[in-house]
Order: C-alpha cells, then structure tokens, then sequence
C-alpha cells in the first residue's frame, strides 16, 4: 500500500535521524480530516524534488511532525513536457489539469485562445488560476510525484508564440493535420511543447501563426477529442516514445 504524500515548503534543512515539522491547512487536513495518528508512516515532499520518508512523531490541531528516516533527492525527469491548454467551459480546465498531471506534464500554460469560450478577467482570473493550482497539487500528491508542474499566468496567443519559438519540439494539434503525431521523432533531452484548443478547436489563423513560430500541426487519429482529453492522451502517446517511460 502507498503511504500517503504530503507536501512542505521546504525540505533542504531535512536529515536522517532529524525532524520535519509541517503546519497549515496541509497539516489541519492531515490531523483532523484523514485523522493521521502517531507512528503512521508518511512521505514528504517539497515539490522540487526531494522527498523525506518516515513515522509521525507527534501531531496538534494544525501541526504534525514526522522523524526522517529516510532523504532522497530525485533529478528532474527528462524530457519536459509543457502543454499550452486553451481554457475550456466549466470545469473542464480542472479536469485536464488534473489528468496532465497524473501523467506527468510539468508546465501547464493556460490559453486564452481566440475561440475559448470562458474568459479569465479580474478576480475571476484569480479564482480560477487558484483553481488550476490547487488541482495540479493534489493530483502530484495523488500520483506520488516529487517534482510538482507548474501552472502559469494566463497567456496570450502572442505569448505562446514565443513559448513555441523557444520549445526543442512544438506541437498543435488539430483536427485537420495531415501530420500523424506518431510521426514526430521525440528527443530525450530538452522541452517538448504541446498546444492543445478549446472547445471549438485552434482557429485558421492562430494555425498558422502557431506553424510558422516552428510548430509541427499534427492529428491524433481520426476521433476528435474533448479539449480536456485531448492534451493527456497526446502527452501519453510522447511518454511512451521518450525515456520518461522506458523507451
């Protein structure tokens, strides 16, 4: 059975034989919603790569402390992936958030595409980023990741070209590319770069612009996917042509 990951700010004063101790709403939601006892074994983790190992020693209202047993510090994985995910109706930029994360992704970039249909404005943007957020860290706990992705500011169409330009491989994918994805070489190394539209799907002109800032426009396969589907099954297709997954 997986013990179960928490995660701390900060884990570079963390050693063998020594203590972390944990506070906030991760530790009030550890001690008084999953009901963490003394003596359970728990992971902790800074989301930058490395993780402590061991029992709770102690536990308040809002404070747990866990006795290190063991410190592991992983490198970051290679590739990374970045997935531009224009934003969606709903809930669906949650859903998609979640899922690019269980997989793997390590940067998602909200869109604002000119065909999405919902609009980050004002506190609205706020909210919703804080929305894509705390889904993202929930999920790296839930899969056991110690490195956690990143989800940026909104960007705009003029802001992903630029993302794309920097990219080692740039994608988009579109429901009318002759390009079959599979047909895309996938490095090792470097940034691999996914575009991934709204509901509607990337419009004529951002096409085209997206192709000539250096990205290959490419189809899945002959279905047409749900936006917040789309970018989880094109990233999982790459993993499992890259080292990330043993190729």
């Amino acid at each position: 059975m997986s013990l179960p990951v928490h995660v701390v700010d900060d884990l570079t004063g963390a050693v063998v034989g020594g203590e972390v101790e944990v506070r906030g709403d991760e530790a009030h939601h550890a001690v008084q919603v999953r009901r963490m006892t003394a003596g359970e074994r728990v992971v902790l983790t800074d989301g930058r790569g490395t993780a402590v190992t061991g029992p709770v020693a102690s536990t308040g209202k809002k404070v747990f402390t866990v006795s290190v047993e063991e410190r592991e510090v992983h490198e970051h994985p290679e590739p990374r992936f970045t997935v531009v995910q224009a934003l969606p109706k709903g809930e669906r930029g949650e859903l998609a958030v979640e899922v690019l994360t269980e997989v793997g992704v390590d940067t998602v970039v909200p869109w604002a595409a000119s065909r999405s249909v919902a609009v980050w404005r004002g506190e609205r943007a706020v909210k919703s980023h804080a929305k894509w957020s705390n889904a993202a860290r929930e999920a790296a706990k839930q899969s056991r990741r110690v490195w956690h992705p990143e989800v940026t500011p909104m960007a705009s169409t003029e802001e992903v070209l630029r993302l794309v330009a920097e990219a080692d491989v740039a994608l988009v994918l579109h429901e009318e590319a002759t390009e079959p994805l599979a047909a895309v070489p996938v490095p090792a190394t470097g940034r691999i770069l996914l575009v991934v539209g709204p509901e509607g799907g990337v419009a004529p002109d951002e096409v085209t612009a997206l192709r000539e800032a250096g990205a290959h426009v490419v189809r899945l396969g002959s279905e047409v996917l749900r936006t917040s589907t789309a970018g989880v099954v094109a990233v999982g297709a790459l993993l499992a042509r890259s080292p990330r997954w043993g190729a």
